[in-house]
């Protein structure tokens, strides 16, 4: 029975990459028939998509299907890469940085403002450095919001799908919350920074963030220096769209060759 519930529009060409992926992802290989039943769409379209991912270093074609690439192998290259570490992988990686650039954050809010913060573990770090203040915090992030639920600070979830393994919340229901918000500051967790703007592993998850940033007066982003010089599938948003970049020290020399194109940078 084809799928009809997920967060995406299967008849938009990214909505049905986007699921072809998910769905090869989690049975590691699936058949060309099995696709069109789910997609609800001809072999041929199938069949199209399939090489266009394997294209991307996405997946690999097989013999009436698709395969799920390794995680650990070098097809997912820094350049069209679309493999999203779970959440615990993402905790382990540069720690103390992310903490540093969340202290340096959290100076950006001022008492009694409303924020808007993002998915991931930096975020997360902010939260926790946030907690107690008396702001409001609007989440999207489960692990955010519970972080972030101490004392005078007020939270509130936005809804939508969460996203199993990653904790962040995308879909319809979010996409229309943010659509009718208007919030202080938004604090934009990134998979990839280039000089072509802030790209996503997720295409659903990139329009969260993109709407994000239009309803915001001012849109921060907080990211390590291991985000830089990579590309992901899904635009975010260009550089001229963010008003504060707050990165750690490493990041220096990585950003030398584009930090003007930044309206402001803070490093932690």
């Amino acid at each position: 029975m084809p799928a009809s519930t997920d967060s995406f529009n299967s008849s938009l060409p990214e909505g049905r990459r986007q699921r072809m992926l998910e769905l090869v992802r989690k049975r590691k290989s699936i058949t060309t028939v099995e696709l069109v039943n789910e997609l609800a769409s001809s072999a041929a379209t199938v069949r199209r998509d399939m090489a266009i991912l394997e294209d991307l270093n996405l997946l690999k074609r097989s013999h009436g299907g698709a395969i799920a690439l390794e995680s650990g192998k070098t097809q997912y290259d820094q350049y069209s890469a679309d493999y999203e570490p779970v959440f615990q992988e993402k905790m382990a990686h540069s720690r103390a940085a992310k903490d540093r650039i969340a202290q340096v954050a959290a100076n950006l809010v001022e008492d009694g403002a409303t924020i808007l913060l993002d998915s991931g573990t930096t975020t997360l770090a902010l939260a926790q450095q946030l907690a107690g203040r008396r702001i409001t915090v609007i989440a999207l992030d489960l692990k955010v919001a519970e972080a972030a639920a101490h004392s005078q600070t007020e939270v509130l979830m936005v809804g939508g799908r969460v996203r199993q393994g990653l904790f962040s919340v995308v879909g319809p229901w979010t996409d229309a919350a943010l659509e009718a918000l208007a919030v202080d500051m938004f604090f934009l967790g990134a998979d990839a920074i280039a000089e072509q703007g802030v790209t996503n592993s997720a295409l659903d998850e990139a329009r969260v963030k993109s709407l994000g940033i239009q309803c915001a007066k001012r849109c921060v982003v907080i990211a390590d220096h291991s985000k830089f010089n990579l590309r992901r599938m899904a635009p975010v948003c260009s550089l001229d769209q963010i008003d504060v970049l707050v990165t750690d020290e490493a990041s220096r020399s990585v950003l030398q060759p584009y930090e003007s194109r930044f309206k402001s940078v803070m490093y932690a």
